[in-house]
Order: C-alpha cells, then structure tokens, then sequence
C-alpha cells in the first residue's frame, strides 16, 4: 500500500507508572460477580465492570479507555480497552485495507511483533476483523486482541492489551467487554 496515512492506531495505553488509591482487587479478571456499566457515546455503545475504571478525556487521541483494577501496589501495568475512532473520509479506504495498513502499521510501530490470528468476523448486524498479536513495549511484553471495522468512513479500532503472563486471566472479560461493544449508526 503506497498510502501516507498519519498514525491511525493506538495499539495500546501503557498504564506504567501511575499512582492508584485503589486497593488490590482479587476479583480482577472475573466477570461473573461483577455488576456490569454501559457507556453511550456520541454514536457508539459499549458495556464494561462497574469496577474497571472509565477515562473518556480522549487522551492520546482515544474516544475511551477502560482500565482494569490495580492488582497489587507493585502492580506497574493496568490491563485496559481503548477505542479510536478514526475519519476516513480523506483516504478511500475499505475493511480490507485498514487491516492491510494496520498489519504494516504493528510491524513497524511494536517492537518484536509477532502475528497470532487475522480473520473477518461477520455477525448479523456487523462485520469487522480481529487481530490477535505479541509484541513488546518497553519493559512490557504485551498481547493485544484487536477489533477493526470501517463504517461510513469511519474506522473503529477497540484494543484490548494485557501482559502476555496475564491474558488468560482477562480473556474472558476483555472479550465480553469488545463483544458489547455496539456502533449506532
């Protein structure tokens, strides 16, 4: 693809460093005893635990972030959702190659990536395309599973990143948190 986009993708929010007064939640990863928030945006709609922090200041160009709770006081990585949403009107793109570009876009901007799983999910009221892959960001060694569609020139990219070690704690509410999710247009 020969297209100069400016960078269209958060891949991730690096939550290191922050200081939390939350307390240690042992609960952190089981959706099943949580109570669950919905949030409406401007044409979107997404649903999370009512214990995972909402930031929608649109920070680092993202529409929101969900954050998981801190683990422990040396816990230096939040697992979280962000969202992008991104005009297309400029580019003349269709699903296929924002995920083209995306693909090029992770080689290049997250180092020692790696690949998991690319394919085109088609539900009854949608389709859009996940993409699961590895990679490392500083000290952190990151798994991302990512959810890409492209609506009316837009583009929707909903990102869940954990440390590798800890996705299979998150999975199941991170995909819960990405399956609710609901474009309005």
């Amino acid at each position: 693809m020969t297209k100069i986009l400016p960078f269209l993708l958060l891949l991730s929010f690096i939550a290191s460093g922050q200081n939390s007064n939350r307390k240690a939640n042992p609960n952190r990863g089981n959706s099943a005893i949580q109570e669950w928030e919905t949030f409406n945006g401007s044409d979107y709609s997404i649903r999370y635990p009512s214990n995972w922090e909402l930031d929608d200041s649109e920070q680092m160009g993202t529409s929101l972030i969900l954050f998981s709770p801190i683990e422990h006081s040396k816990d230096q990585f939040k697992e979280n959702v962000n969202l992008i949403i991104q005009d297309l009107s400029a580019y003349n793109l269709d699903l296929d190659d924002f995920v083209e570009l995306t693909l090029e876009q992770v080689k290049t901007m997250i180092s020692n990536s790696t690949l998991v799983e690319s394919k085109r999910i088609n539900k009854a009221d949608s389709e859009y395309h996940k993409l699961v892959y590895l990679g490392d960001q500083g000290m952190f060694k990151l798994k991302f599973e990512q959810y890409c569609w492209v609506i009316n020139e837009k583009a929707y990219i909903l990102t869940l990143t954990c440390e590798r070690n800890k996705f299979p704690i998150y999975k199941a509410t991170g995909e819960k948190i990405l399956n609710s999710f609901l474009i309005l247009n």
